[in-house]
C-alpha cells in the first residue's frame, strides 16, 4: 500500500493534512474498502507522529469512509449492497427536494457559473480526469441545492456525497472506460432546464439521474 502526497506535510494543522491525505487515497481508490487503517504504517508513510494520525481516523469513522472493528482497528469503510441502495434511495429523497425547492430561486449569475461548470466538466472527462469531473459535478448541484435555502439539506446530501464517492469514482472509470458518456449528460440539461425556468423538467431530471445511477450500482454488483 502506497500513498502519494500532492504537498509536504508541515507541523502546521498536521492532523487536519493527515486527514486530506487518507480521505483523498478512500475517495480515490488508493485505499480500496477493507483496507486497514494501521496507525503506525500510516504515520510511516505520511511522515508524522502517531497523534495526528488517530485524530484523522477518528474523523474517517465520523465521516463514515472507515468503520472500527473489534480486535483488529479500523479499516475503510465497506458497504453493502443493500446499503448502497438505501444510500441512493435517501439521496432521491432529498436530492429531489432540494432541487424543486432550489429551483425557482437560482440567480442568473448562478446559472453562468453552472454552465461554466458543466463546460469543465466535459473537458475534465474529455481528459480523463475523473475526480475533477465529479467534483464539477457536485458543484453544478451544489449551488442548485443551495438555492434551496435549507442548508441542513445541503450538509446531509454532501455527507451521502461523501459516502458514495469511492463507488461513484469506480462507475465513472468504468463508463469511461467503455466510451459511455450518459454520466455526463444530466447537468447540461439540468442547467438548460434552470435558464428556462422549468422548474417540473429540474425535478424529473434530478429524480431521473439518481434513478439511472442506481441501476448502474445494481448492474455492477450483480456482476461482482
Amino acid at each position: 500500500m502506497s500513498l502519494e502526497m500532492t504537498r509536504p506535510v508541515t507541523p502546521t494543522l498536521v492532523a487536519d493534512q493527515v486527514y486530506e491525505v487518507l480521505e483523498n487515497a478512500i475517495l480515490t481508490g488508493t485505499l480500496e474498502s477493507g483496507s486497514p487503517l494501521r496507525v503506525r504504517d500510516l504515520a510511516a508513510m505520511v511522515g508524522t507522529s502517531v497523534m495526528p494520525v488517530r485524530e484523522a481516523i477518528r474523523r474517517l469513522e465520523e465521516a463514515r469512509l472507515a468503520t472500527r472493528i473489534p480486535h483488529k482497528g479500523a479499516v475503510v469503510r465497506t458497504f453493502t449492497a443493500i446499503e448502497l441502495m438505501h444510500i441512493y434511495d435517501v439521496r432521491t429523497i432529498l436530492e429531489v427536494q432540494a432541487a424543486t425547492q432550489g429551483a425557482p430561486n437560482v440567480s442568473r449569475k448562478n446559472l453562468r457559473e453552472m454552465e461554466s461548470s458543466c463546460e469543465k466538466m466535459q473537458k475534465a472527462v474529455a481528459e480523463g480526469r475523473i475526480i475533477d469531473a465529479l467534483d464539477l459535478d457536485e458543484d453544478v448541484l451544489r449551488a442548485l441545492y443551495r438555492a434551496s435555502g435549507n442548508p441542513v439539506l445541503v450538509s446531509i446530501i454532501e455527507q451521502l456525497w461523501l459516502q458514495c464517492r469511492p463507488y461513484k469514482v469506480i462507475g465513472a472509470t468504468e463508463a469511461l472506460a467503455k466510451n459511455d458518456n450518459t454520466l455526463w449528460t444530466p447537468q447540461p440539461a439540468l442547467v438548460q432546464a434552470l435558464f428556462d425556468g422549468d422548474t417540473a423538467a429540474v425535478t424529473t431530471i434530478t429524480a431521473d439521474s439518481l434513478a439511472s445511477a442506481l441501476r448502474r450500482l445494481e448492474l455492477r454488483l450483480e456482476t461482482q
